[in-house]
């Protein structure tokens, strides 16, 4: 009776563990897709104001069309010049991961 009590609490601690790690993968891949979400966001937005991109789109609304392409939602835009400065938001577990990226010429 004792090596199957301590079989089955051994099997419990394993399998909270496991979930404990599969929740705290998931949220850091969320993070790093709403990270790329913001990059490709703000290149495209930067990208449309500068003209490298033409499009009969606003930049903004560029910018909000590629977060949404990858599963995100655009919460913040800001176009200084050909400097564009963007905020994504995805959601995982109820949770939200926010990520900010910013684009634009070279300075100098």
């Amino acid at each position: 009776m004792a090596g199957s009590a301590l079989a089955s609490g051994v099997l419990a601690v394993a399998a909270a563990l496991s979930l404990g790690l599969a929740a705290v993968g998931g949220a850091a891949v969320t993070a790093q897709r709403t990270a790329g979400a913001a990059d490709a966001a703000a290149l495209a937005a930067a990208d449309a104001a500068s003209g490298a991109v033409p499009t009969g789109e606003q930049p903004c609304e560029l910018a909000a069309r590629v977060a949404q392409a990858v599963g995100a939602t655009l919460t913040g835009c800001v176009l200084e010049g050909f400097v564009a400065t963007v905020e994504v938001q995805a959601a995982y577990a109820g949770l939200a991961a926010v990520s900010r990226a910013r684009a634009g010429p070279p300075e100098g």
